[in-house]
């Protein structure tokens, strides 16, 4: 069975730094995509950032810059590094992981979910 367990959230200044860790277990997935979605409250779930195997990268224009994400395929471990965090980058932060060769941002997309982790950002 599949599972996703975030961390790393919590609270922070604006002008801040978080790393967000994701641990994969139930299989190997070193040629899946692994992503970062969040959801502000009253908004809907929005693409942060994904990483494809070997080490492609794609990010939401809104992090561009601020946001790294990266994998350790030994540990079945995906990251998401933070900086420069802004107030709006509030959210709960989630893990996703789908097969495949191709991005999709939409959530719908992918087959695997963590529980989430917060990330509120004062200003």
């Amino acid at each position: 069975q599949v599972q996703l367990v975030e961390s790393g959230g919590g609270l922070v200044q604006a002008g801040g730094s978080l790393r967000l860790s994701c641990a994969a277990s139930g299989r190997t997935f070193s040629s899946y995509i692994m992503a970062w979605f969040r959801q502000a409250p009253g908004k809907e779930r929005e693409f942060v950032a994904a990483i494809t195997w070997p080490d492609g990268t794609t990010y939401a224009d809104s992090v561009k810059g601020r946001f790294a994400i990266s994998r350790d395929s030994a540990k079945n471990t995906v990251y998401l590094q933070m900086n420069s965090l802004k107030p709006e980058d509030t959210a709960v932060y989630y893990c996703a992981v789908r097969t495949g060769l191709w991005v999709p941002k939409s959530p719908g997309e992918y087959n695997y979910w963590g529980q989430g982790t917060q990330v509120t950002v004062s200003s």
